[in-house]
Formats: structure tokens, C-alpha cells, sequence
């Protein structure tokens, strides 16, 4: 049951990524007015996923604007649609991430519009038409909406309420959300706000007298991987939402990616096999395409063809060149001493569907590298159908695959997978790196919630299977918090303003 609240109350709902993993979406009320940290597509069984994405639990036109932690589809996915059903204020991200979603929504259309096309083709007799939730119309109005904001800043976005924007290290411009809601009751200014004078936005800087803060961590990186910079430190709030994607499990350590990753390689090549790596086109991707190229170069790896087929991935890849500021020291030294550091002459990046379908007429041992992350949708698909029944082939799983999706399928190595409408017999090697995880592992999560521990404070766990959101919870409990939950989709949890 949804809790009383009064109108200095501050009640936060989640609507996403509530005991899972995608979706993420929380709602934040401040008397009366909405605000949405991420909106992001739910990944899962197809009619699940669809009715979830299609319908919001809230009208969008009543959100006054949307936070946003980062680029990655499972929380910036849904935008479009939430903008088509009427959401018509302001979008807060860094500019990073407002360059990367840029991409990654437009992509998301023309793939939605892909797929839909493909499924109508192939769909039974009786069964409904199956449409996309938005195109690039939908995306060019989300995009006009969107506001960039620098890390460490300060920014009014509601009456009386701030955000600031905190490195997160998941990805090439992820942040952390510090939300600072000001008494609105004891503003010497809120008369004049509400009798119209004056910005409504502005009645009253959130760090005068009496604040109420919430810290939404988004999804938290890992300290020294390549590319990107640690993530900074939590900033202490009397609410924090925190992931616990991998809450009860630990990554192997860094330093043995390269050697993990080389050995796949290396013994697909040897079977004359393809080596498929499904990736987000977003992090994933240049992360997994650097390696290989400091291996190649270090004459640890033969060279051989290596396709990144995905549109996104190019694109993006050329996003991440832009933005310099998020790289960590030593990926600046090196871009600075090798300008092919993401790959430009090792790999082969397609665009159109005539050069992804070129991809097999490789004859000889090849890295096919494709999008979706999650094998929910994209042009993986396709190579997937095509390689799954051959032994001589690797699929090679590199990030945390949701439940119900087609990648938790193949971690769970089924004998039979159905892909796009066909069922496929799995006979390749399935192997699994999640030391290429963008998200912290347990110890990393730990290390970064524990200095806030306090009687005083709630954590709420969300972006977690149950198993590993209670793990990290009873862990948490033992380090000296007190009000640890996990809520349900729906539930809810009211600061006092």
C-alpha cells in the first residue's frame, strides 16, 4: 500500500529495475511536483517487455523533468515513448551522455522498427501485428528536450530542489545522482514563488536551512579497468538507492582480462571457429575492441578479422573520442601515443545490413562483435541463429545477462535456444568473462557504501536479481546499517521534508 503523505514530504516509487536488473525508473515526488531518475527499457520475456515499455505505471505528462545516470538502453531506452505519451519537460544528463543517447535512441528505433518488420513477416497466422514503441520522430523530440550539465555542479531542476552529477566510472559519461530538496515549508521565499513572483524553479537555493538528501548511485564501475576514470565517492545522503547487480559475487581481478580474453580467442582460432561476443555498443564494445587491440599490438594474439557490426558502436566509438575528460590517465597517454587505440585499423566496423550479411562469407577464423548486450534484439540475433549450432564456434558472454533474455539462456547453456522464431540447437562453446563487467562487484560495492554507514540512513536495493540484492543487504546490516530494503515494483519510501 502506497504510503500518506503531507506536501513536505518527500516520497520516492520504483517503477523499474525493482528486484531485476533493467528497466531502471524511480519517481521522486517533492510535494507536487514529479521527477523521473531514468527511464529505461525492461528486458524480458517479449509480451512482458512489450506491455511493460508500451504502458507507465504514472502520466507522463505530469513528470516535470527526467534525471539521468547514464547511456546504457535499460536506462535511457524508454525516453521516446515516455516523450510520444506527453512528457514534455526538461532531460538532465552530462554531456557525455547526452551526446551517446543521441545514438544509442536513434539506433534503438531503427532497430525496434527492424525487428517488428521482421517478426510481422514471420508471424504466424491470427497473431497480432507487432509494432515498434516509437521511431526517430519520437527520438529527434526527446533529443531537443535534453540538457547538458558538467559533473560536480550544482543544478536547479525543480522548485527547490538541485541535482549534481558524480562520476560513476560505468561508462564514458555515468554519474551518480545527489539530490538536495530544500524545507519548501520554511523558505523565506516561498510566498513569493507561489504567488508568482519570481522562477518557481529557483524560489529558494536547495542548500540554505534545512535539506533533505538522496543519492541514487546508478550503475557503479570498477576501480582500474581501462578507458575510464574510478568512480568518485558516493556522496553520503539520508536516502540512498543503491545497484547490487553483482551484490553477493566478486570479478576475477583486472589484471587477468587480457589473459582470460586471450585464451578464448585463441582456442576458437585453433578450431577454425567464429568467436561471437554479444556487447552492449556502449562501453562494452570499445572496452572489449581495446584489449584485443593492446594484445595484437603486443604480439600476444595473431591478427586476424575482427567486425564490429553495429552501426551504434561506431558511432559511439566516435562519441568516446570526443569526450577525452573521462578517460582515466593512462588511456590518455596511450590515445596520445596511438591514435588507432579503439581499433580503427584492426577492425572492421559495418553500418549497412549488405555489409553485415558480407560478414559470412569469412571463410577463415574470425571476432564478430555485435549488439544487443542482452541478445534481446539486434544484429547478434542473426549471427547467433547462423553459429550457435556449429562446435566449432565460441559465444563469448563479457556482461550480466538478465533473466529471460536469450544471453541468461546461453549462460545457462540450453540445449535449444529459440532465435528469432527458430530453434537452434546449441553445440558452441559458451564462455563467460564477467570480469569485463562495467558494474563493481561485491567487494567494490562494499568498499563504497560502508564509510556511509548509519543508523539514520535508508539504502533501498534495486538493479539486482533477489539473490544478489539479499546478499549485499545482509551484508550491509552487518556493517552497521539499519533500514535496508529491497523493494518491490510499485513500492515506496517517503522522507520527511
Amino acid at each position: 500500500m502506497t504510503p500518506t503523505t503531507t506536501s513536505a514530504d518527500i516520497r520516492v516509487t520504483f517503477w523499474g529495475a525493482a528486484r531485476t536488473v533493467t528497466g531502471s525508473m524511480h519517481l521522486v515526488e517533492v510535494g507536487k511536483h514529479k521527477l523521473l531518475l531514468d527511464c529505461g527499457l525492461y528486458q524480458g520475456r517479449r509480451a512482458e517487455a512489450w506491455q511493460r515499455n508500451k504502458d507507465f505505471p504514472f502520466v507522463p505528462s505530469d513528470i516535470d523533468a527526467v534525471v539521468l545516470s547514464h547511456a546504457h538502453i535499460d536506462h535511457c531506452g524508454n525516453l521516446p515513448n515516455l516523450v510520444k505519451r506527453g512528457f514534455k519537460g526538461p532531460i538532465y544528463c552530462t554531456p557525455a551522455t547526452r551526446d551517446l543517447i543521441a545514438v544509442m535512441l536513434a539506433d534503438s528505433a531503427k532497430i525496434q522498427e527492424e525487428d517488428a518488420s521482421h517478426l510481422n513477416r514471420h508471424r504466424r497466422p491470427g497473431e497480432p501485428t507487432i509494432e515498434s514503441l516509437y521511431d526517430f520522430r519520437d527520438v529527434r523530440r526527446t533529443m531537443n528536450l535534453t540538457r547538458s550539465v558538467p559533473y560536480d555542479t550544482e543544478h536547479p531542476i525543480a522548485r527547490n530542489v538541485t541535482a549534481r552529477f558524480v562520476d560513476a566510472g560505468h561508462l564514458l559519461g555515468s554519474a551518480m545522482v545527489h539530490l538536495k530538496v530544500a524545507d519548501v515549508a520554511s523558505s523565506p521565499l516561498a510566498g513569493r514563488a507561489s504567488a508568482g513572483l519570481g522562477d518557481p524553479a529557483l524560489a529558494r537555493p536547495a542548500n540554505e536551512g534545512k535539506t533533505c538528501t538522496i543519492t541514487f548511485t546508478g550503475d557503479l564501475g570498477r576501480k582500474d579497468v581501462a578507458i575510464l576514470r574510478d568512480p568518485a565517492p558516493i556522496p553520503p545522503a539520508e536516502l540512498l538507492i543503491s545497484e547490487s547487480t553483482y551484490g553477493g559475487r566478486n570479478h576475477p581481478g583486472v589484471e587477468m582480462l587480457a589473459d582470460d580474453l586471450c585464451h578464448v580467442v585463441e582456442r576458437t582460432s585453433a578450431r577454425g571457429g567464429r568467436l561471437l561476443v554479444p556487447a552492449f555498443s556502449l562501453g562494452r564494445t570499445q572496452t572489449i575492441v581495446f584489449h584485443l587491440h593492446q594484445l595484437i599490438s603486443a604480439g600476444r594474439l595473431k591478427r586476424l578479422p575482427i567486425f564490429v557490426d553495429s552501426p551504434l558502436s561506431a558511432a559511439a566509438t566516435e562519441v568516446f573520442r570526443l569526450h577525452p575528460e573521462c578517460f582515466d590517465e593512462e588511456t590518455s597517454l596511450l590515445l596520445y601515443k596511438d591514435s588507432g587505440l579503439f581499433g580503427e585499423e584492426l577492425v572492421q566496423y559495418t553500418r549497412t545490413v549488405e555489409e553485415s550479411k558480407r560478414i559470412n562469407d569469412c571463410r577463415e577464423p574470425c571476432i564478430i562483435i555485435a549488439a544487443s548486450g542482452m541478445c534481446e534484439s539486434g544484429r547478434i540475433l542473426h549471427h547467433l541463429k547462423r553459429n550457435v549450432g556449429d562446435a566449432r564456434n565460441t559465444v563469448l558472454i563479457i556482461g550480466f545477462q538478465a533473466q529471460h533474455t536469450l544471453g541468461r539462456r546461453l549462460v545457462e547453456k540450453r540445449q535449444e535456444l529459440r532465435i528469432l522464431n527458430t530453434t537452434c540447437p546449441l553445440n558452441a562453446e559458451v564462455a563467460v568473462l564477467n570480469g569485463f563487467s562495467g558494474h563493481a562487484g561485491r567487494d567494490e560495492i562494499l568498499a563504497m557504501l560502508t564509510p556511509l554507514a548509519d543508523p539514520g540512513r535508508k539504502v533501498r536495493l534495486v538493479h539486482g536479481d533477489p539473490d544478489q540484492a539479499e546478499l549485499l543487504k545482509a551484508t550491509l546490516l552487518e556493517r552497521g546499517f539499519v533500514d535496508v530494503a529491497i523493494p518491490d515494483r510499485g513500492e515506496s519510501v517517503t522522507l520527511a521534508g
